[in-house]
């Protein structure tokens, strides 16, 4: 059985993953599964760097073809922030999901609404010889001021798509699956996953 590790300890990431894998005939392996603890700082200046240095670590680590991604939300009105630090974005210490998108909603608040926003997702998948290759995806909505759903993480409850009158929290797994900047991006990769596994 072929094995693919999924290069990430966030376990929202790891379970939409997980479901975006399935049906590949893969063994889609997570980090805790193997015993692997491996944190990777992320101190790239692109999506790219950042997903290619994390698919990289892991796959070294472990010795298996390894798949991370980096993702983050842009708002138009804030040029493109948070961007690259959306995961860090709050000034707050131990700061949670919660946390960000207040902070995200306080830096937005004197701006004119509609507040245009797209979530980008760049995926790596590499082999621990250090080859990595790369795809990408975007989903494009809206930052609304009030959460509305209790499904995904992150800025899911505040990102709102006109086209289904739902934020990303609102959607179920198969819905977001179809639509996400992450289901895009791993629709993308697959090609690349199948060339490496020589499938």
């Amino acid at each position: 059985m072929n094995k693919l590790l999924i290069a990430t300890n966030n376990k929202g990431k790891v379970s939409e993953l997980q479901e975006l894998l399935k049906g590949t005939g893969i063994q889609l392996l997570t980090p805790a599964d193997i015993g692997l603890s491996l944190e990777v700082d992320e101190d790239g200046e692109t999506y790219a760097e950042n997903s290619s240095k994390k698919a990289i670590a892991f796959a070294q680590a472990s010795g298996l073809i390894s798949l991370a991604d980096d993702s983050g939300l842009e708002v138009d009105a804030l040029d493109g922030a948070p961007g690259l630090y959306s995961a860090r974005y709050s000034p707050k210490t131990a700061a949670n999901d919660a946390d960000r998108r207040e902070f995200l909603l306080q830096n937005l608040n004197d701006k004119p609404r509609p507040w245009k926003a797209h979530f980008h997702a760049t995926i790596a998948i590499a082999k621990s010889s250090g080859e990595v290759e790369l795809a990408e995806g975007n989903c494009f909505g809206e930052i609304i001021p009030v959460e509305r759903g209790s499904g995904g993480f992150g800025y899911d409850p505040i990102f709102f798509l006109s086209e289904l009158n739902k934020t990303m929290a609102e959607l179920g797994m198969g819905e977001k699956n179809r639509i996400s900047h992450r289901a895009l991006a791993v629709m993308n990769v697959m090609p690349i996953v199948k060339k490496m596994f020589g499938l």
